[in-house]
């Protein structure tokens, strides 16, 4: 049976070697920020609607730089059931605020990576090898 793959878009925004995170009302791990396209929804409009929707921030799409696609296990879900994520950076205007379903805003380093999603473990590797988490 093939596996099942969950298609995410996420926002990576790094500050003094620390990563943007969030945590889900009701949830135990912190998730980069980001979600799901809508039909007809391009990364873009995507990425920018759920950011806007759980951070309050609008993201400068003329800014958005491709930063990786990876994948891992869906935490949560049965085994063989991937989420593959779709990186992008982009800058950003307004304040950040947690919104909608989000009850946390926190700045991660390295030292959590057990505190995220396993697929966010491995982007956490990826940035670390690239000394841009601390």
């Amino acid at each position: 049976m093939p596996n099942t793959v969950i298609d995410k878009l996420a926002w990576i925004e790094l500050k003094g070697k620390s990563i943007l995170s969030t945590k889900t009302y009701g949830k135990d791990k912190y998730y980069i920020p980001g979600g799901k396209r809508e039909v007809g929804e391009t990364d873009e409009q995507a990425l920018f609607r759920e950011i806007n929707e759980e951070l309050t921030v609008e993201i400068d799409v003329a800014t958005l730089k491709p930063m990786g696609i990876f994948r891992a296990q869906a935490h949560g879900h049965p085994a063989g059931v991937l989420v593959q994520m779709t990186c992008y950076s982009a800058d950003y205007s307004g304040q950040l605020k947690a919104n909608a379903e989000i009850e946390e805003i926190r700045w991660l380093t390295y030292a959590d990576k057990d505190r995220v999603s396993e697929v966010d473990q491995v982007i956490f590797d990826y940035l670390k090898q690239r000394n841009l988490l601390g």
